[in-house]
């Protein structure tokens, strides 16, 4: 619970320096001192306040919580000033246009998001740029103190065997699942119809009728863009599909407007906003071909013909994952889903990178099919939307293998122990580094904010 609230608090820890609304009758003081920072009692309302708008609860006194978290943190930011870690903006971009989507999408738009924080959208956005890229410092520090920890077999042994029969980890049901997907035939009238509405708009923008940002926030069916004018921010080619990335980066005016481009995502016009090197920052308007429930029933049709052709012995699931599935990812893998979840964690579960599956990470309509599915068996086709580019696609799945949810043993969960005595060592080094930085590091705390039960000894120095 206490490293969830840890976590907890570097993630909303971005509005630590946030005025709100509510708390504009409070008189603000330095509650404690943690080296050159000092942590105000601002600092601690409005995280609380934060925590508290997402629906979350404190497992005890925030009053003392919320403090003793800012002072860890603090400790971490000095000691990348000291190690001279740099976060450059394009690192912390999408994370800071993820963070006023939710805000937005909580409060309902942004003039009330504009406001409940007494500022402009500019402001709050350069405030949570700046809290951002202190918290991607932190976990570069982290990682550096951690990122080598390295465990033998005999240490899983040793940690199971200290392990209370009755207190053994319960590991829940992991499947393995192989997927077909196929796309429904858009109309050509669709497409026809798409590419006339994007023919208009780059017109309106040639002749000066319309600004193109107010365009792509009106129709653009990138949601996330379409509230930045369609604005991407700084990218690398790497970071774009490759058809966007050639027009993108062949575009020279920023007064000019792009062929129409065809990618997995839909149809796309670009405009040109900078080049810096080799990263370039556009527009864009995204629209997606929408698919009729005639043509979802068609290729519904097609799939379970498949199926049946499969069921029937002509061809086996695998082979017709490579070489009718629609979905490159797992076509390559002969059908087989890999398990991405966390994958951009540093602390990624044991399961990332497999093919094994929590049902709570399967995609909603993959769980549901598999429910109830024998091992071998393979479902009707179904209808779902393709989380990576919001298509609407039909599949069907064969489930490969299921392990019941059981508790623990050596020889079946050696990687679910192995993660877990990897990250009982890193909080021993994390730890252990804290304590250290308390000894090293000049700290004072306000006489009326020491009556606390805090987590960790050291914060009253001698």
């Amino acid at each position: 619970m206490k490293r969830f609230f840890f976590l907890l608090i570097c993630l909303t820890g971005f509005l630590s320096q946030v005025r709100l609304q509510a708390q504009s009758n409070v008189i603000d003081e330095v509650i404690w001192v943690v080296g050159d920072d000092a942590i105000l009692l601002s600092d601690v309302e409005n995280t609380r306040l934060s925590v508290e708008m997402q629906g979350q609860r404190f497992p005890g006194d925030p009053y003392c919580m919320i403090p003793e978290q800012l002072a860890i943190q603090k400790l971490f930011l000095h000691q990348a000033k000291l190690d001279s870690v740099e976060i450059s903006d394009s690192e912390v971009y999408s994370g800071v246009e993820r963070q006023i989507n939710y805000v937005i999408s909580r409060l309902g738009s942004q003039e009330k998001l504009e406001e409940y924080f007494n500022k402009s959208i500019n402001a709050y956005r350069e405030e949570l740029r700046t809290n951002l890229k202190e918290q991607e410092a932190i976990k570069k520090v982290q990682q550096g103190l951690i990122g080598n920890v390295k465990i033998t077999p005999s240490e899983v042994r040793s940690f199971y065997k200290r392990i209370p029969e009755d207190s053994l980890p319960y590991i829940s049901t992991t499947v393995e699942v192989e997927i077909i997907t196929m796309e429904p035939t858009v109309a050509l009238e669709e497409i026809d119809n798409i590419k006339s509405k994007l023919r208009d708009y780059t017109e309106q923008v040639t002749s000066g009728k319309m600004q193109f940002s107010t365009l792509a926030r009106a129709y653009s069916d990138d949601k996330e863009s379409a509230t930045r004018g369609g604005e991407l921010g700084f990218r690398g080619k790497a970071e774009l599909v490759p058809e966007f990335a050639a027009v993108a980066f062949d575009l020279n005016d920023p007064k000019r407007v792009s062929r129409i481009v065809e990618t997995e995502y839909g149809y796309h016009i670009i405009q040109l906003i900078e080049k810096r090197g080799d990263r370039i920052n556009v527009r864009h308007i995204l629209i997606r071909p929408r698919v009729t429930k005639e043509e979802i029933a068609a290729a519904t049709q097609k799939l379970d013909s498949v199926r049946n052709d499969i069921v029937a012995g002509k061809f086996t699931f695998e082979e017709g994952a490579t070489y009718i599935s629609y979905d490159k990812d797992t076509r390559n893998n002969r059908g087989l889903m890999v398990n991405t979840m966390n994958v951009n964690n540093p602390n990624p579960t044991p399961r990332t990178g497999t093919s094994r599956f929590e049902m709570s990470e399967l995609p909603p309509e993959i769980a549901k099919a598999v429910n109830t599915m024998q091992v071998g068996e393979i479902s009707p086709a179904f209808s779902m939307i393709n989380a990576k580019n919001n298509k609407e696609i039909v599949a069907i799945v064969k489930l490969k293998s299921r392990v019941e949810g059981h508790k623990a043993s050596l020889s079946e969960d050696f990687q679910a122990l192995k993660s877990m005595v990897e990250d009982e060592k890193r909080d021993e080094i994390l730890n252990n580094w804290i304590a250290q930085k308390q000894k090293e590091t000049y700290i004072r705390i306000n006489d009326n904010w020491k009556n606390c039960d805090f987590e960790r000894d050291g914060w009253f120095q001698k």
